[in-house]
């Protein structure tokens, strides 16, 4: 039960042994998995976790050019912390920043030749790395489940905002 002084006591739905069990596989999995790939990422390319996802999204987006609050949405990263990655990047060549031409106020992130570039060199080991850690080790009704399960939560966390922002 939780209780604070001048709150109502309310029940707590604890946890069944099976959804412990399944909580704790996926919080200890989805750990274990984040740093072997970001390790594997960082090995083989130089690229931190966070820099190729910055690149992966800008290379999806019209003139590989997104507005940083929507980047930072889209891959679920304060602005502070994307503000720390992008000063990174654009210190190793691979993104700029500027003035957003529709809106004083805004500022974009624009990924130049050389983010282009490693990021095509990035990309198979990354993706061969996915393969290898995640998707092969399921089936193909587990992955889709998988990927299911985790929009719904994410659609949760966001209030059904799109992913792609």
């Amino acid at each position: 039960m939780t209780t604070t002084p001048d709150a109502p006591v309310t029940q707590v739905r604890w946890l069944t042994d099976d959804e412990q069990q399944s909580w704790r596989s996926l919080r200890v999995g989805s750990a274990m998995l984040n740093d072997v790939l970001a390790h594997e990422l960082e090995a083989q390319s130089g690229l931190s976790i966070h820099e190729y996802e910055v690149l992966v999204r800008l290379s999806e987006a019209p003139d590989r050019t997104l507005r940083m609050s929507g980047l930072a949405t889209g891959i679920a990263h304060s602005r502070s912390r994307l503000t720390h990655t992008i000063r990174r990047m654009q210190e190793q060549g691979l993104v700029e920043r500027r003035q957003c031409a529709s809106d004083a106020r805004g500022v974009e992130c624009v990924m130049t030749d050389a983010g282009w570039q490693r990021l095509v060199a990035a990309a198979p080991g990354h993706v061969q790395s996915v393969r290898d850690h995640l998707v092969d080790v399921l089936t193909p009704e587990q992955f889709r489940a998988l990927g299911e399960a985790f929009e719904a939560v994410r659609t949760h966390l966001t209030g059904g905002a799109c992913h792609s922002e």
